[in-house]
């Protein structure tokens, strides 16, 4: 293999889930095309480093200083997740109609990510006129551990607090469900 291939296999390799041979799939594949859809691709990925950052407000990747969706949401809710990426997977439910806030991580003392490296003051800047927050971080103990340190603050702020249901998803099965899971679905239970 070439260096220049070597070379353009390495940087695919960088990204997530990308392994050797999908990443020398990907090198030869670039290398098979047409040179007007290697400049299309390029061009895609320089425009969208050079444009995209964070939304001012909620902390969604956008090319706007305050993006769209803080423009035209109901403001009532304010929706806090983790990341942006949990902010798509929201949006794909076309439920939701409120507000978002991204705090870019979750509290992990064991790699030093405290409440100050996380987005929580701007957080509480934006809750002028909201009536409710819902926690949408993870079900994993950092998340967990963030839902309670963010709820107990904006509780204190007299403003109503909700977590996402947690339990068996559509389509699993009872039997492989893990204890917390389990227990999740049992205390989150719903008449019927």
């Amino acid at each position: 293999m070439s260096d220049a291939l070597t070379r353009l296999s390495a940087a695919f390799r960088m990204l997530p889930s990308v392994g050797l041979k999908s990443a020398t799939r990907y090198a030869y594949k670039i290398i098979e095309m047409p040179q007007e859809s290697v400049d299309e691709f390029v061009s895609a990925i320089i425009e969208a480093k050079q444009t995209i950052h964070f939304c001012s407000e909620c902390g969604d990747y956008t090319d706007l200083d305050v993006c769209l969706r803080c423009q035209t949401a109901d403001k009532s809710t304010i929706c806090v997740v983790r990341d942006p990426r949990d902010i798509s997977a929201i949006e794909k439910t076309g439920s939701y109609h409120g507000l978002y806030h991204a705090l870019h991580g979750t509290l992990d003392f064991q790699k030093g990510i405290t409440a100050e490296r996380l987005r929580i003051k701007e957080l509480i800047s934006r809750l002028t006129d909201v009536q409710e927050v819902i926690i949408a971080t993870n079900p994993d103990i950092s998340g967990e551990l963030t839902a309670a340190y963010v709820a107990q603050i904006v509780k204190s702020l007299g403003i109503k607090v909700t977590r996402l249901a947690h339990g068996i998803p559509m389509g699993g099965e009872v039997e492989y469900a893990d204890e917390v899971t389990l227990t999740r679905a049992l205390n989150d239970r719903k008449e019927i």
